[in-house]
């Protein structure tokens, strides 16, 4: 199980050009590092936060992203 706090690595990963499969990891997070902020119950499903800057390269400092990600996209970082 991952850890609030801990640094994390989208896995940068295709599995669509593999064929027909369902999807809810956004293509523009794959690759990018992020951190855990909480685990989401009985799942493996995490909040994960993502610097706004580094994935969009707009914003303020200390805007973010916060997505809901499978534990599967990811890797320590």
């Amino acid at each position: 199980m991952l850890a609030p706090g801990q640094k994390v690595r989208v896995k940068l990963d295709w599995p669509e050009t593999r064929g027909p499969c369902h999807i809810r990891t956004p293509h523009y997070l794959r690759g990018e590092l992020g951190m855990v902020v909480r685990h989401l119950g009985n799942r493996p499903l995490y909040h994960i936060a993502f610097d706004l800057a580094g994935v969009w390269h707009e914003g303020e400092s200390g805007d973010e992203i916060l997505v809901e990600l499978y534990e599967h996209w990811l890797e320590p970082a």
